[in-house]
């Protein structure tokens, strides 16, 4: 039982309720209403384990940075470099797997969308907008639960692609403010070394408003009603939340609370909101 928990602090197992609602949104949305429970179960597979995958990458890729930063230092200790190896290509393997069992498009576009969770990780390394790049990987995730249902691309997704991106963008600027000092002092790139602090946490304010718009105009474009206009009501204040706390304590535990809670919050809302609308038509 401690390896189990030791494993899914590793790939920060919690985290995946950021990705993993969108990609049930539009699922939900494709189907207009509950896929079949066989779909409904692969798209949930191939979801977790891409993004374990997509981290056993990016812990493997940043060992040694890792090491050297006091947020990650204990983050080799939870596992060895072997096992996490073994975890990526298995993942890796089982993600191209349960994608053979969804469809033929997925199965032909899984390591395209393995490419792109992987060479975020890199990112960081030559160019300051790693955030953006870390927005698009988690992008994939409402593109492929909507090729899944529909096995063809449509614009709707997309839309809500763009509003994941700059999300995800946005509140990586937020927790990029804590490796502020580390980042500038190992030459790694980020757009808070580029702009500081304060404008980047500015930037990360406009993005979320644009991320908003781009939710408001999925549901127009998917022709959701009354209740998903209710979570999008309910999400701006959680967003709201998320800024004013990063903005006014130097406390990093409260900050991360505050970015956990709201970002978790943002999800469900979003999800659940479109489950009631699509289930309720």
């Amino acid at each position: 039982m401690n390896s189990l928990i030791r494993l899914l602090a590793f790939i920060r197992f919690s985290h995946t309720i950021f990705a993993l609602p969108f990609a049930l949104g539009a699922m939900f949305v494709a189907a207009r209403g509950w896929p079949s429970t066989r779909l409904f179960a692969l798209i949930v597979l191939a979801m977790v384990f891409a993004r374990t995958a997509a981290m056993c990458f990016n812990r493997l890729a940043d060992w040694e940075i890792d090491k050297r930063n006091p947020r990650t230092a204990g983050r080799h200790k939870l596992v060895s470099r072997v096992i996490a190896i073994d975890l990526l290509v298995f993942s890796a393997g089982a993600f191209v797997a349960t994608a053979f069992f969804i469809n033929s498009l997925c199965f032909k576009l899984s390591p395209v969308a393995l490419a792109i969770l992987f060479f975020y990780s890199l990112t960081k390394r030559f160019t300051a907008l790693s955030h953006f790049f870390l927005g698009v990987a988690l992008a994939v995730s409402p593109i492929g639960a909507w090729l899944a249902v529909r096995g063809r691309f449509e614009f709707a997704p997309f839309v809500l692609a763009a509003a994941v991106t700059l999300w995800v963008a946005g509140f990586d600027l937020i927790y990029a403010t804590q490796d502020f000092e580390f980042d500038k002092k190992s030459g790694l790139h980020s757009l808070v070394v580029r702009l500081g602090v304060r404008r980047a946490l500015s930037l990360a304010q406009w993005l979320h408003a644009a991320m908003w718009l781009l939710l408001a105009a999925f549901g127009f474009v998917a022709q959701l009603g009354k209740p998903f206009a209710i979570g999008l009501a309910l999400i701006l204040p959680a967003l709201a939340y998320e800024h004013f706390t990063a903005r006014k304590t130097n406390d990093l535990d409260a900050i991360n609370r505050a970015f956990f809670h709201s970002n978790a919050f943002v999800g469900l809302v979003f999800v659940g909101s479109v489950l009631i609308d699509v289930m309720t038509k």
